[in-house]
């Protein structure tokens, strides 16, 4: 069965505009609090909630609070946290489930709801879809003696910078390294310095000055021109770069020049088969590139590509019993360290990596060549049938590149846009071979609102 709400991480929107409404997401929790109590009879539920800093974020847990309570769920809230510090503190205080306010890299005018289950790992469908069965049914509130509490806890960044910190080799550090950290202006901004200051290295802060409306503002993860220029001006070793709710990662060396999910997960991975630690293999996705792929092989590390979204490639880590995977974009899992993509781990495992075999970042990945890439996205209304309108340019340009590359089209779970990606051994091949599939797609929308 379909679901209805959830995308490929919670459920997403423009705040205001269905399903991201105070009354909606009063419903999302009563109907998640439900299915908590019913598995869960013996015991209250009790619920950790985490929020980025968009403005939205207060109305929005507001909202939330209510709806599980009204089923009789406990609720505590933690304010202001990443999405991986969610997850963690889930599994640290043996709790329910956990819920994340957040629409990771998107504008500020956008939020979501992000759920963890026990254990801090994400949902599973089967639940998403038994929480959907329930939005349409009638609120009930519990009777008074049944109703669940709320409160918030202080120290849980505290907790979430020792753990960071914590999966770092214990006989290495980061002094001597001057390193610019941008937060994007998100959930990060208070833990993310801390951790790298803690650890001994130099930390310059871009950012990290949130007021609800600049979140990933030319800025962070998806922006990362503020952090190469940072890097260039206080002549620091590398610039580290985060997303909105930080658990994407970007990485920029002391030139300017900036490393991707791709590149720093290559790092990690040739790092722990350095010191003999068996990974089993790397999962990527379908976007990710081919040079890392070809260059894996050469260190005869396996690797197989998930569907895009990071709980997919969860989904083959864990059937698979692999370590290390992730996505361009910059979601970096590594089992060992954490049961999802951790922006601040992430870097950690990338900076310790550097540490073990004695190099810097241009070194270790110059072993592999990355083939072009031209990702275009094209926006559209749902329903819409882009898959028609694109098929017969895309068997061309499929046809075209034959042995020389690959077309990859999808529709995002998180945007109303479609994402053309087309790789090639040559850059001009990709561009030319993108944008006519894009066209195709662009005239069907123009079509469609004629």
């Amino acid at each position: 069965m379909a679901k209805k709400y959830f995308g490929t991480d919670g459920v997403r929107g423009e705040v205001g505009t269905f399903p991201i409404t105070p009354d909606f997401v009063l419903k999302l929790g009563y109907a998640a609090g439900q299915v908590l109590v019913q598995h869960d009879s013996e015991h209250k539920p009790t619920v950790l909630i985490g929020k980025d800093t968009r403005i939205s974020g207060y109305m929005l847990e507001a909202a939330l609070i209510a709806g599980f309570t009204a089923a009789g769920v406990n609720v505590i809230q933690t304010g202001p946290l990443p999405t991986p510090g969610v997850a963690y503190l889930t599994r640290a205080l043996r709790l329910s489930a956990g819920v994340m306010i957040s629409a990771s890299h998107n504008v500020y005018s956008d939020n979501g709801i992000k759920f963890f289950a026990e254990g801090g790992v994400k949902l599973s469908d089967e639940i998403e879809l038994e929480i959907e069965s329930k939005l349409d049914e009638e609120l009930k509130t519990q009777p008074s003696d049944k109703l669940g509490r709320a409160r918030r806890i202080s120290g849980s960044d505290d907790r979430y910078i020792e753990f960071c910190k914590s999966t770092f080799p214990a006989n290495l550090d980061l002094r001597g390294l001057t390193l610019v950290v941008d937060t994007a202006n998100g959930a990060g901004y208070h833990v993310a310095p801390k951790v790298f200051h803690e650890l001994g290295a130099k930390v310059v802060t871009i950012g990290d000055e949130p007021n609800g409306y600049n979140i990933n503002e030319k800025c962070g993860a998806t922006h990362p021109k503020a952090l190469q220029a940072a890097v260039l001006q206080n002549e620091a070793d590398y610039g580290i770069a985060l997303d909105g709710d930080g658990d994407r990662l970007m990485m920029v060396d002391k030139n300017g020049k900036v490393y991707d999910g791709d590149r720093l997960i290559y790092v990690i991975a040739k790092a722990r088969a350095a010191e003999g630690i068996e990974i089993g293999g790397v999962v990527g996705t379908v976007m990710t590139n081919m040079g890392m792929e070809l260059a894996l092989k050469e260190q005869n590390i396996a690797f197989c590509r998930a569907k895009v979204g990071d709980r997919y490639v969860l989904e083959q880590l864990q059937q698979r019993g692999w370590l290390i995977g992730g996505e361009a974009s910059g979601h970096i899992l590594c089992m060992d360290k954490h049961n999802t993509g951790d922006g601040i781990i992430s870097a950690l495992q990338v900076l310790a990596a550097l540490r073990i075999l004695k190099q810097d970042l241009p070194s270790v990945s110059a072993d592999w060549r990355a083939f072009p890439q031209t990702m275009i996205n094209v926006r559209i209304r749902k329903g819409l049938d882009w898959e028609s309108a694109s098929k017969p340019v895309l068997e061309e340009v499929e046809k075209e590149l034959a042995g020389k590359g690959r077309v990859v089209l999808r529709a995002s779970g998180t945007e109303p846009v479609v994402r053309v990606m087309v790789e090639a051994s040559d850059a001009e091949s990709a561009k030319k071979g993108a944008e006519r599939i894009a066209k195709a797609i662009e005239n069907a929308v123009s079509a469609d609102k004629a």
